[in-house]
């Protein structure tokens, strides 16, 4: 049986190619580019433009989830999010994911055109009916729990994922609607970060769909001396060139250019028939 993401109306072929998610961050606090898109008009700007240079996947959020990051509520959340949606309605062609723990933002926005949940703390069980009630939205589901140092954090996360198939499952919600995300950079050492990047086949699922999202973040700062946010780029590629030779389907990126040229190479060099 073919591979597929099933994200709401776009049906995602898996295995030859490497799908990159553009990040859209219309907040004012996000770790790299807070503050660069909180206008609804620069927000849609910037969708269409990394729609322009490549992205196949489109993710808002409206709440930071940076270390130390404040929560808003879910009006506050929405009142950012809600004026983008009608500026993207018929321009945007590809899926449109929505970075969101709070299942009100959720429903809300799948009713305005989003295609894809992503939520960062691995769905609950309200989380789960929204899901259910848009039959067929994707689901990208992120590990977020504390794990001790010594702990081996590929296992931790494939049983992780087991789990939550196993939860969707008995909502009757298929694993092609699913995508996993193991969460570099959430409660993790950077060990255990350095691992999870390294050990791709070890964590996936065999059946669902598998997200990488290490852009910009502190284990490839730590890497590489600490540089500022935004000069992180080549680090980041490189992080993800090795989720993709490890089978990972999706990478979540600030820098959507750059990443869809590394992938692109990335892609032929591992899945060119020729060899």
């Amino acid at each position: 049986m073919e591979r597929v993401f099933q994200a709401g109306k776009y049906s995602l072929p898996l295995g030859k190619h490497t799908y990159i998610m553009g990040i859209l961050n219309v907040t004012p606090d996000s770790f790299s580019d807070g503050g660069q898109y909180l206008d609804p008009q620069k927000a849609a700007q910037r969708a269409l433009e990394m729609q322009e240079q490549g992205a196949d996947i489109l993710d808002m959020g409206g709440q930071s989830t940076r270390p130390g990051y404040t929560a808003l509520s879910w009006e506050e959340e929405w009142e950012r999010l809600a004026p983008v949606f009608p500026l993207l309605q018929g321009k945007l062609k590809i899926p449109l994911s929505v970075d969101t723990f709070y299942p009100q933002v959720a429903a809300r926005a799948l009713e305005a055109g989003a295609d894809i949940i992503n939520d960062v703390t691995g769905f609950s069980p309200e989380m789960w009916r929204v899901a259910e009630a848009h039959p067929d939205c994707g689901c990208v589901v992120m590990h977020w729990e504390e794990l001790p140092p010594s702990a081996d954090a590929a296992k931790a996360v494939h049983l992780f994922f087991r789990r939550k198939r196993e939860e969707a499952a008995a909502r009757g919600i298929s694993a092609q609607r699913l995508c996993m995300d193991p969460g570099v950079g959430f409660g993790k050492t950077h060990e255990q970060n350095l691992q999870l990047l390294a050990q791709v086949p070890r964590e996936k699922l065999e059946d669902v769909a598998f997200l990488m999202a290490a852009s910009r973040k502190r284990v490839i700062g730590h890497s590489c001396g600490n540089p500022p946010f935004e000069k992180r780029l080549a680090g980041t590629i490189a992080a993800h060139t090795i989720a993709i030779a490890g089978g990972a389907d999706i990478l979540r990126v600030h820098d959507v250019e750059e990443a869809v040229q590394a992938a692109r190479v990335a892609d032929d060099v591992l899945f060119a028939s020729a060899f």
